[in-house]
């Protein structure tokens, strides 16, 4: 009998980023912007990480495309967490989840792999699903009219399921590189990259500056950076022990508990279109992971 841990440790990984829209407000109502408490979360757990396995830090310089890696990282959450702290949070989970689909692209221009026919059939079926979420009814008629009601939550999280995928890609490419060197990088590009924006953007007036410190938001930023890396270390526990294919339809969890809880906590509706355009894209995301499962089974002999 298969142990359920690595299964209930990815589900913890979906939880707590699930939740994270949470703590995000909470931090944002108290004077703290996203941007601002992404930069400083992932300075507590880049200290924390170099502290406990100083070798990583040595290993992650031997290897400059890790930049490249960090970026990318860095760009995707800071897009997501500013995104679920100003917009719909069932709403920009689902344009996340879009990402399957930019994965697709990248794959074919990035390494090569051309899509198969059933792959452009799930591109299709998600960007569909986003449309539909996205676009309010009579936009189609309305022409380029429909894509003013698009919201910077919506350019955001769009932007963060593409990066979130190129990120992917990167993390293929670069699967010879030690795990421990490229984990420190991404957190050293989630870092740099909420320190570089918040200050940008703190510049030229679209964020706050960095407010004084305070317990109530140092206590949240603490506690989250925390459940992070614990979230990270569950990640890496069951991804490492399950198919990819079934990885990536526990992961799919996250809208689930993306969805609840912000109908719980924060009393938001789902409409029918985005009931209807989740389902698009959550369908194209488990589509794609049982594609990716089904040659790993042919490989073991199972039917």
């Amino acid at each position: 009998m298969h142990s359920p841990l690595p299964v209930l440790a990815l589900l913890f990984n979906t939880l707590v980023w699930g939740l994270a829209w949470w703590p995000f407000r909470a931090m944002h109502e108290a004077g703290l912007h996203p941007l601002w408490a992404t930069a400083l979360m992932y300075a507590l757990v880049l200290t924390a990480l170099v502290a406990l396995r100083p070798a990583s830090l040595r290993q992650a310089l031997q290897y400059p495309a890790l930049v490249l890696l960090g970026l990318c990282a860095g760009s995707n959450n800071i897009a997501f967490n500013w995104a679920v702290t100003i917009g719909d949070v069932v709403r920009v989970v689902l344009l996340f989840y879009l990402m399957p689909a930019w994965s697709v692209l990248l794959a074919w221009k990035i390494l090569g792999e051309r899509p198969t026919p059933a792959a452009l059939a799930r591109l299709l079926l998600a960007f569909g699903g986003v449309a539909l979420v996205l676009l309010p009814e009579g936009a189609v008629q309305g022409g380029s009219a429909g894509f003013q009601s698009l919201s910077l939550a919506d350019g955001l999280a769009l932007f963060g399921g593409f990066t979130f995928a190129l990120t992917n890609v990167l993390l293929r490419r670069l699967q010879a590189v030690p795990a421990q060197a490229r984990m420190l990088a991404m957190f050293c590009g989630c870092m740099a990259m909420g320190l570089a924006s918040a200050f940008a953007a703190s510049r030229v007036g679209l964020v706050p500056p960095l407010p004084a410190p305070e317990a109530f938001w140092i206590s949240i930023a603490v506690g989250l950076a925390g459940l992070l890396m614990l979230g990270n270390w569950a990640l890496q526990f069951g991804a490492s022990r399950l198919p990819a294919g079934v990885t990536a339809v526990v992961m799919l969890s996250e809208v689930v508990f993306a969805s609840v809880s912000s109908v719980l906590i924060a009393g938001e509706t789902l409409s029918a279109r985005t009931l209807l355009g989740g389902a698009c894209v959550v369908a194209a995301s488990l589509l794609s992971a049982l594609a990716h499962a089904r040659p790993r089974q042919r490989a073991i002999g199972t039917p």
